[in-house]
């Protein structure tokens, strides 16, 4: 895997980020650290990352299951360290996982499964900090 960051110029502190896969991102700072506000703090990309991955693992893992499932939002709340390096400290996911006749063991299973095998980002993330999880179902 490889991305490439290039730094947006001397009037702000502005990134663009290449994917290997072709993609594109912009990053920003905070404006008192020079930034302009207009896009997703880095580290705000790294926990979005990390839902993003907890996420894909939790729907295809329902999904080969067959179970029924027909939509997941998980909401990453977390902490960090007050002094450098500013590392998560805590992360808290709460999974809403919508479907039909989603059984509550199945989908704690998956979010289990997501956390403590595939998901390689919460995996890391564990590293540094705290990690709990939550879930609610949605019946459809």
């Amino acid at each position: 895997m490889e991305c490439k960051v290039s730094w947006n110029g001397p009037s702000g502190m502005s990134f663009l980020a290449q994917t290997g896969s072709g993609h594109l991102v912009t990053m920003d700072g905070a404006p008192e650290g020079g930034g302009h506000n207009l896009a997703p703090r880095p580290m705000e990309m790294v926990l979005l990352g990390t839902g993003g991955c907890t996420a894909y693992d939790v729907v295809l893992i329902l999904k080969r299951g067959r179970a029924d499932v027909r939509g997941c939002d998980v909401t990453l709340k977390a902490e960090r360290a007050e002094t450098d390096p500013k590392v998560f400290t805590k992360v808290h996911f709460h999974f809403t996982v919508s479907g039909k006749d989603l059984k509550p063991a199945t989908v704690e299973r998956a979010v289990a499964l997501s956390h403590e095998k595939y998901c390689s980002a919460s995996i890391m993330m564990e590293k540094t900090a705290a990690i709990t999880h939550s879930f609610e179902i949605v019946e459809l």
